[in-house]
Formats: C-alpha cells, structure tokens, sequence
C-alpha cells in the first residue's frame, strides 16, 4: 500500500484489471470494483458541495460522511472485512431526524434545483442511489455486510433533506424555498378551484 501511494502509475491495470484490498485482481468492470467506484464518485461529488459557502453545522457533518464513505470503501475493497460501523447509519438517523424537523411539511414533488449547494447536494445524492444499487447487486453474488447498503440509503434521503435546508440557507443571497414540480394535472384542479363558488373551495371546511 505504501508503495501504492507514492508511485501514482504503477501500469498494473494496463490489463483491464485492478488490485483489491487483500491483494487479489479482478476486472475492472467486477461489480465489487463498480461498487467502490460509485461511492468514490460519491465522496468526491461531497468534496466539491464541501467548496461551497455552508452552515458550519452541515459543514462538519459532511466532513464526518466523506470520512465514513472512505471507510465504506475500503470495506467494499476487502472481501468479508468491516470497517463501517453500525454507529454511521445511527449517525445519519439521528442528522436526518434533526434536520428534517425543521423543514415545511412537502405537499408537492421538487425539483433538484435552487442554490448552487443545494443543486449540488441532490446531484451527490442521486450518485448515492446509484451506489446503493450497485451494492445490492453486488451482495447477489457475493457476501456483502448489511451497513454499507444501509448506510447509503440512508445518506440519500439526508442529502434530500439537506438540500432543502441548504436553499433556505440564504447564504449567497439566493436561498428561500424549493424548487417545485409545476404538474399540468395540479395546475388544472388548481384554476377549477378558482372557478368554482367559494362554498366549495377545499378550506371552507376548515373554517
């Protein structure tokens, strides 16, 4: 491994494979090695939101998950070995439950838009669906521990919720609301209630 780090371009996978962890080679395209590739993807994806203006709370959580996600892969890098922890998924339960008690109720489906940070967090969260997917098919073949699945299912729904507080984050004066899904069906049943008379608008039954 030492010797891994110093000589960047060792031209051992000029063959079309590439060393795992404890030593042995596979194809480049094995589903252990896409697996590891996506949550490589993953963690520098968090890298780049990590250069943008953020609440320092979110900020050090993030570091937190890039720490993590290089601990996933190196479990996925090591057949039959754990490295991630049971306490990591717990973890992102417990961001997860805090930030999104902060947030407005959704009654409609949002764009992966808004601030740039918050563009950026739904573009790694998507990332981390595809990395969970590629666990999953890799745990068809081969044993695959349950926390690394877990962990980034997890860390798909935190970085949706994340992405919503980071809009509101008003940080580079462009924060505010979520970007919403202008639906066609919504808009119609939207102006026929506009149209229709005021005893059968939906809050008078609430008055």
């Amino acid at each position: 491994m030492a010797n891994r780090l110093t000589q960047i371009a060792t031209r051992t996978g000029d063959d079309g494979s590439t060393g795992l962890g404890d030593g042995t080679r596979v194809p480049k395209d094995n589903l252990r090695v896409q697996a590891m590739g996506d949550v490589d993807e993953l963690n520098s994806g968090l890298g780049v939101l990590l250069a943008e203006p953020l609440p320092a709370d979110v900020r050090e959580l993030l570091v937190v998950i890039q720490h993590e996600l290089f601990n996933l892969g190196g479990e996925l890098s090591i057949p039959g070995y754990t490295l991630l922890k049971p306490e990591a998924v717990a973890r992102l339960d417990a961001a997860l439950a805090h930030y999104n008690a902060a947030l407005p109720r959704l009654a409609e489906f949002i764009l992966p838009a808004g601030t740039r940070s918050a563009a950026l967090a739904h573009v790694s969260r998507t990332v981390a669906r595809r990395a969970e997917r590629a666990v999953v098919a890799l745990s068809a073949q081969a044993s695959v521990n349950d926390a690394p699945r877990q962990y980034l299912n997890r860390l798909s729904d935190l970085l949706f919720v994340l992405a919503r507080v980071l809009n509101r984050a008003n940080l580079d004066g462009l924060g505010g609301d979520d970007v919403y899904w202008r639906s066609e069906r919504l808009a119609a049943q939207g102006a026929a209630a506009d149209d229709a008379p005021a005893s059968n608008l939906p809050g008078d039954a609430l008055k």
